[in-house]
């Protein structure tokens, strides 16, 4: 028979198994269904708190960043914009497309719909159907509500480590404490935190691919664009390791994702 000692400490070995493991979540009962997914997600943060940051985060970076005011560039984004809006049933959000005028390549969506292309990615998308790529991704992401899911696994990420670390923070055994709550740290980012970002962005192609379809662009040329970024990149981490899919990943996944809809 274990005496009350061995039983704790068993006990907040499974605990710590757990939630390394992204098994356990303290918050269970805020999770919502998501339709665009099919699936339910982890939802802590408020649709007002969200449109609150949102809002600062584009005002901030309206300043911080120089607009493109070339009239060309900016109909053709809000021209692919808006067909992508459309096809993605969001037409709810008070959607807003800007160029910024920089060489980097990026583009980014805020949860409010709010987007930023930089001139770099624009110059190297040959045909509005690369552009509607990228756009039907960045929309799928608002789509998706992985903003919102993404910064309730940090909440409920940081409320286990926190509940964790008082409960070993009544052990004697200093160095066992530690060597535990660095385990569990890393168990937390590459059990739980990273991996969900890859999913949300295996989705998010996967909704733009579909919204492209929607809006009558071209999916094959999602391949294209994606091949031509690969070709581009230097990459060596793994993707265990990293917070976004390999590019040979993320074609592959949308090569069988095209194939499945019949698309091709």
């Amino acid at each position: 028979m274990r005496d009350k000692k061995s039983t704790s400490l068993m006990h907040r070995r499974e605990i710590i198994a757990g939630l390394a493991a992204g098994t356990i979540l303290p918050f269970a009962s805020g999770c919502a269904d998501n339709s665009a997914l099919g699936r339910s997600q982890l939802m802590l943060v408020s649709d007002g708190d969200l449109a609150q940051l949102s809002n600062q985060a584009w005002r901030d970076s309206l300043q911080r960043e120089r607009v493109l005011r070339d009239p060309s560039y900016n109909r053709r984004l809000q021209r692919v914009g808006q067909r992508l809006v459309d096809s993605s049933g969001q037409s709810h959000l008070d959607w807003e497309f800007v160029v910024f005028d920089s060489d980097t390549v990026n583009a980014w969506v805020l949860p409010n719909g709010k987007v930023a292309f930089y001139k770099g990615i624009m110059d190297i998308m040959d045909t509005d159907d690369q552009l509607a790529t990228v756009m039907g991704h960045e929309v799928g992401h608002v789509a998706a509500r992985h903003s919102a899911e993404r910064a309730s696994q940090q909440m409920a990420a940081q409320y286990g480590m926190a509940m964790v670390n008082s409960m070993l923070g009544s052990r004697s055994d200093i160095r066992y404490n530690e060597e535990i709550g660095a385990a569990l740290g890393m168990g937390v980012t590459f059990g739980l935190i990273l991996p969900y970002s890859r999913q949300h962005e295996f989705e998010a192609d996967r909704l733009g691919v579909d919204y492209m379809v929607g809006a009558n662009y071209d999916p094959r040329h999602a391949i294209d664009f994606w091949l031509g970024m690969s070709a581009m990149h230097d990459r060596n981490e793994m993707d265990f390791m990293s917070t976004h899919p390999s590019d040979q990943s993320r074609i592959a996944a949308m090569r069988q994702h095209i194939s499945e809809r019949g698309y091709a």
